[in-house]
Formats: C-alpha cells, structure tokens, sequence
C-alpha cells in the first residue's frame, strides 16, 4: 500500500515513547513528537493533565480553591437541597406532575417529592471498582 503511494511514506511516523511505527495525519508528517494511538497518547494526556493541576493548585487562587473543594468535601459547606433548584423549576414540576397524575398536586406535595429525591444517596457507596475493593495493593490487568 506505502509503496504505490509515496505521499503516505512521509506519514509513517514512530511513537516517541514506544517506537511502534504507526500512519499519522499529511498535516503531522513533519512532527517528531507524535505519540502513538495504542495507548501511549492517553498516558500523555493525562501526565500532563495532572502536571498542570500540580502547578495550579501551587498557585494562591489553586490553594482557595483547593481549600473550598476539601471543605465541601468534608461537608463542612452543604448547602440545602431546595436552595439548588429555582422557583420557576419546582412551579413547573408542579404543572407536569399534575398533568401527569390528572389531578391537582400542591406545591407542598412537590417540595416534599423534590426534598426526597435529592436526600436519596446514590448507588455507588464507594469510590472503589470491584476489582480495587478485592485486590487493594494491585493494579488492574
């Protein structure tokens, strides 16, 4: 195939991590610094990805930040369920519902539907995949 076609040979391009030869873009056939698409592109990112959150969380608006994330986190900062939606939001739960239900419903019975859904924890009680949980010490196949 490369050989019938010679502008694709200038798009052959070695992994500047793994040195595995893979076809690039026309537009990248000049660059030396291509990852490959077999993984090597995806640690990249996110090396770099977490690198940068370093060096922002150093700086003194990352640790202000930093701090409000962790007290939220700690719930020191819990703000209450009904102050999350806006009054047009919970009116127009209301119209629904009783379209809905064919009947009148009160706004007391929407705030108490509303106040329920969002006390209800989520399905996930921890952080952790199966596998973590088993094997804690191991990285995953």
């Amino acid at each position: 195939m490369i050989r019938e076609q010679d502008y694709l040979r200038s798009c052959l391009k070695r992994c500047r991590h793994c040195r595995i030869v893979f076809l690039t873009h026309p537009r990248n056939a000049s660059r030396n610094d291509i990852d490959c698409p077999f993984g090597c592109r995806q640690a990249q990112r996110k090396k770099n990805s977490t690198k940068r959150s370093h060096e922002y969380y150093q700086t003194p608006e990352g640790k202000e930040k930093k701090k409000g994330i962790n007290a939220r986190r700690k719930g020191q900062d819990k703000i209450p369920p009904l102050q999350i939606l806006d009054k047009t939001v919970i009116l127009h739960l209301q119209v629904v519902t009783s379209f809905i239900e064919k009947r009148p419903v009160a706004l007391a019975d929407i705030f108490l539907m509303v106040e329920n859904i969002l006390r209800q924890h989520s399905i996930v009680i921890s952080g952790k995949s199966w596998y973590e949980g088993r094997y804690p010490n191991k990285s995953p196949p």
